[in-house]
């Protein structure tokens, strides 16, 4: 086990780095995306279904990026450097490193903006912009709507205002160490998150329609789970509520982009990493239901359809809250937790990359904070401008499959479908694979020939690769077999390699001989299958 301290700092104590890793995780996604996609796949049912694909996959990619974190105690490029040496292998495993630092920074810069529009529908309410609209007709409430939303994305300089107030905020408290910026600022900002979010299921409470809204998101129905686009002429299965969970599963967690691995590297070395990823897995999940069950009531008190995701808060909840006693108080604060949440995200977005910042040059980490903060708000404009003065710019247009996505869509794009999977998919194969089973075991202090680190290996090594390549096979059918690809390489190569330090006559060995052999090739195949459109 690392007993080394990180030359960045580290945590106060193991609760201060479940508060930290759980507002990582709880983010925009938690609060409209879950409700969102349950609303579509039918409640109840998607809630089981998620559930399970987050303890098999969220769960132990959790563990494991932490192990590596913790392991290499430096940003998540240098901790690859050392973590390759140590397991003599390949340094081109660093590339996880470098791709992590690059979605964070690419990603931060367009989740930057979006934050920013919750923070002006905080300004919107205050001002009275969905003040008495309670004898308006339904088709004034619409255009209304429209218009509000329409005047922010269409005006860049509001944009660029809320764009430059939440990456003043995010860089101001990054700047200010691990101790001094991060956990200080987390330590209030978590607390208020959850108030909030109670304080928004006791306003539910008092609305007609709490019982259905609660109904809806508990309530299992699992025709609508495997057939979602059911007519009167016609109701065919479909795969698609299963690639909804495996996604949800893997992005509400931070995974993927190096900030867990960083954010690892300051966990005290006493700490159980077993135990604090199943109580972060359970606080961000707690998160999304009660987020559920704050939200739909209000949807169904006033009419509207659960399914209609960004358009539901940024168009449908302000009217709804405009109409209702005492929505307007409970408006401002909904969109105070939009704010919150995004907030304790971006830390971990911008925390990989001022890492290896401080650790590559001469800059301490307030100076390195401030130049990446510069760098992410620039790169933020290409996502303002994307929605106003070059919504008719498509880069891509050559490709029938990007041809009318602007700059901020192939950004959203290419970090969620491509960059995300592939770095979560390299963290399991050189945790589950590359690194020694007995300085992974010492980290997650567990046994190496128990019952509870075989399991992890198994979920780590097969299903969690399993389950990202038919989230990379779905979008890109052509690069998902090119990784699948090199996973069955690895796997076999890396089996091969144990193989000289373990007894290749083990009855453990000869099991894993028979998973290999049975649940990789069958991982291919249901892959192809999945790219060609069987599970559509």
């Amino acid at each position: 086990m690392s007993k080394s301290a990180s030359i960045h700092g580290e945590w106060s104590s193991h609760l201060a780095f479940i508060m930290a890793a759980t507002g990582s995780a709880v983010g925009l996604g938690n609060i409209w995306k879950f409700p969102h996609i349950t609303g579509t796949y039918g409640g109840g049912a998607f809630v089981l279904l998620y559930l399970l694909c987050i303890f098999l996959l969220g769960f132990p990619l959790m563990m494991a990026e932490i192990t590596l974190g913790r392991r290499g105690r430096h940003s998540p490029i240098n901790s690859l450097r050392h973590l390759t040496a140590e397991a003599n292998s390949s340094r081109l495993w660093m590339f996880i490193g470098w791709m992590g630092v690059c979605t964070g920074i690419l990603i931060l810069s367009f989740y930057s903006v979006v934050a920013g529009w919750s923070l002006a529908y905080i300004e919107k309410l205050i001002s009275g912009q969905f003040s008495d609209l309670a004898n308006l007709p339904s088709e004034a409430l619409s255009e209304l709507a429209q218009n509000a939303f329409g005047e922010l994305v269409s005006n860049p300089y509001q944009l660029i205002l809320w764009h430059s107030v939440f990456m003043l905020g995010t860089t101001w408290v990054a700047a200010s160490g691990v101790r001094g910026g991060l956990e200080r600022a987390i330590n209030y900002l978590m607390p208020l998150l959850f108030l909030l979010l109670l304080g928004l299921v006791a306003y539910a409470f008092t609305t007609p329609a709490f019982m259905q809204g609660v109904t809806f998101l508990f309530h299992v129905d699992f025709n609508a789970l495997f057939y979602p686009h059911c007519t009167p002429e016609a109701c065919e299965f479909s795969g698609e509520a299963l690639l909804a969970a495996l996604g949800q599963a893997f992005f509400t967690l931070s995974l993927g982009m190096g900030c867990i691995m960083a954010y690892g590297a300051y966990v005290p070395a006493d700490a159980s990493i077993t135990r604090t990823t199943f109580v972060i897995v359970l606080a961000d999940t707690a998160v999304a239901l009660l987020a559920g069950i704050a939200i739909f009531p209000i949807v169904f008190s006033n009419g509207l359809e659960p399914s209609q995701g960004v358009g539901l808060v940024f168009h449908s909840l302000p009217l709804a809250f405009g109409q209702m006693s005492g929505g307007l108080v409970f408006g401002v604060l909904f969109f105070l937790l939009l704010s919150v949440a995004a907030w304790t995200s971006a830390f971990s977005l911008i925390e990989p990359a001022i890492a290896w910042l401080v650790e590559a040059t001469r800059l301490n980490r307030r100076q390195a904070t401030w130049l990446l903060g510069g760098l992410i708000w620039l790169l933020g404009l290409l996502t303002v401008f994307s929605f106003n003065i070059w919504q008719h710019v498509t880069p891509l247009s050559m490709f029938d499959m990007f041809k009318d996505k602007t700059i901020f869509d192939l950004l959203d794009f290419f970090t969620t479908n491509l960059m995300l999977p592939l770095g979560g998919l390299l963290i399991a194969l050189f945790a589950g694979w590359v690194m020694y089973r007995e300085h992974s075991a010492a980290e997650l202090q567990l046994d190496a020939n128990g019952t509870a680190y075989q399991t992890w290996q198994v979920l780590t090594r097969l299903v969690v690769p399993a389950g990202l390549l038919i989230v990379l096979a779905k979008v890109l059918p052509t690069v998902g077999v090119l990784v699948a690809l090199f996973t069955a390489w690895v796997i076999f190569r890396e089996h091969k390699a144990e193989a000289g330090r373990i007894d290749s006559n083990s009855s453990a060995y000869r099991t894993w001989r028979v998973l290999i052999f049975t649940l990789v090739p069958l991982g291919l195949v249901l892959m192809v299958l999945n790219a060609v459109g069987v599970f559509a």
